[in-house]
């Protein structure tokens, strides 16, 4: 499950029902800042804009030295959405702008570097702005919309094309659906002539200059999804210019998290600035950590039982301030590292351990938790309930160790339990 998934799922705890099916994997999701996808789609010869970016004022100057536009676009780099209509801790409005006048870029990357942008995806502390991008306005004529994905329903990567491009894809499917291509791709033969040509064609470049240059971009990124063990490259909008270029003016590109050995050029891109400090420590052992506002640490094994170890807490007036997903196979160094984490977040005044045994071993678990309380002098209240493979071997481990444990066989028991620690 990606952070984004996991974060909304958490978001809407007192309503898991709903999602009681999904699968909570523990595994870590690269986000890569907009100029950063640019550079791939450069580096793999799809055209983009000319642009540069800026990390320090006093280096405005001598990056607009590296191109000259007619019109310059100035973009705030963060990992959110909606950052046109944001707005500034200063006050300043708007976290993407456009000027023909270069001594204008400099004041309005002065109001945004440094600052935090907030907009709907943001909290309402926003995210500090540490880059900008200043890239050559494009003079579009018209808009497409292209992607390619992983689908689980077609077994493989497939091209989803659209002459409506530069808006909400999915109400266009839903409104027009014949304006919407779908085509299976061979995962070895790929975007080859044909099908990059019935794409173009369906897209609107007829004009046979133009079509082969779309043609040319098609191929390219293919060869980009291939290369970089891509899941997904939207391209909105993929647009054709007043002088018959072919461009990629936005994209966003999800990776597979496990070929990150062979991408580690990739994945050490990775603006870390944004994300909870925890969040960023976890993924280091390969574990899931989601922040909350409660005060109820919750550490568990799978979404089902993520889901209802919160929902629980919930009915039983408690709030949880985080959860982390040990995942199958855990180690006993894993188990360490995921209790310390949890107890080391100032919000958790009790900590709730809900592990069902399947795959993974009860005893594991209590040796690791012990073996936390032993070095880290976890003095909070711990609530442990363990079911499945090796409990009765667990819990002679924690029994043994004494407090800060305390058991429950019964989820509603322990949660009640944990509850009342913090009330009392």
């Amino acid at each position: 499950m990606s952070a984004f998934l996991t974060r909304k799922l958490a978001s809407s705890v007192g309503s898991f029902a709903k999602y009681s099916q999904a699968g909570l994997l523990s595994v870590r999701h690269l986000n890569l800042l907009e100029y950063q996808s640019k550079e791939l789609l450069k580096d793999s010869g799809v055209s983009v804009q000319n642009f540069t970016i800026v990390d320090d004022l006093q280096k405005t100057d001598s990056a607009l030295d590296k191109f000259h536009a007619s019109e310059y676009v100035i973009k705030a780099q963060v990992l959110a959405g909606g950052r046109g209509k944001g707005w500034f801790d200063n006050g300043f409005k708007g976290g993407v702008h456009l000027t023909k006048n270069p001594k204008e870029v400099k004041e309005i990357v002065k109001k945004m570097l440094g600052h935090k942008l907030i907009t709907k995806q943001t909290t309402k502390d926003g995210i500090l702005v540490q880059k900008v991008m200043i890239a050559e306005s494009v003079d579009i004529k018209r808009e497409t919309y292209l992607c390619i994905l992983m689908d689980r329903s077609h077994n493989g990567p497939v091209l989803i094309a659209s002459p409506a491009g530069g808006v909400d894809i999915e109400a266009v499917a839903e409104k027009t659906p014949e304006a919407v291509k779908t085509i299976p791709l061979d995962i070895y033969y790929g975007i080859d002539d044909k099908i990059a040509k019935e794409v173009a064609e369906f897209l609107g470049f007829t004009e046979e200059t133009i079509k082969r240059k779309a043609i040319f971009e098609l191929k390219n990124l293919w060869k980009l999804f291939v290369d970089i063990d891509a899941l997904q490259i939207e391209i909105n909008p993929f647009v054709e210019t007043e002088d018959k270029q072919v461009v990629a003016v936005d994209a966003k590109i999800a990776f597979d998290d496990n070929a990150q050995f062979r991408q580690k050029d990739i994945f050490a891109m990775e603006d870390v600035s944004e994300k909870d400090p925890r969040e960023i420590d976890a993924s280091r052992h390969n574990l899931n950590y989601v922040s909350m506002d409660g005060n109820i640490g919750c550490l568990v094994n799978g979404a089902g039982l993520a889901m209802a170890t919160m929902d629980i807490i919930k009915m039983n007036g408690g709030e949880p301030a985080n959860f982390l997903d040990v995942g199958g196979g855990v180690t006993e160094e894993q188990v360490f590292h995921a209790f310390r984490i949890v107890a080391e977040d100032p919000k958790a005044k009790a900590i709730f351990v809900n592990i069902f045994g399947g795959i993974v071993n009860c005893a594991i678990i209590a040796r690791g938790l012990v073996a936390g309380a032993k070095q880290l002098k976890i003095n909070k209240p711990v609530v442990v309930r363990l079911q499945g493979t090796n409990m009765m071997e667990a819990r002679k481990i924690l029994q043994e160790h004494g407090p800060p444990f305390t058991m429950n066989n019964e989820l509603d028991e322990a949660a009640r339990n944990v509850v009342a620690t913090i009330r009392s």
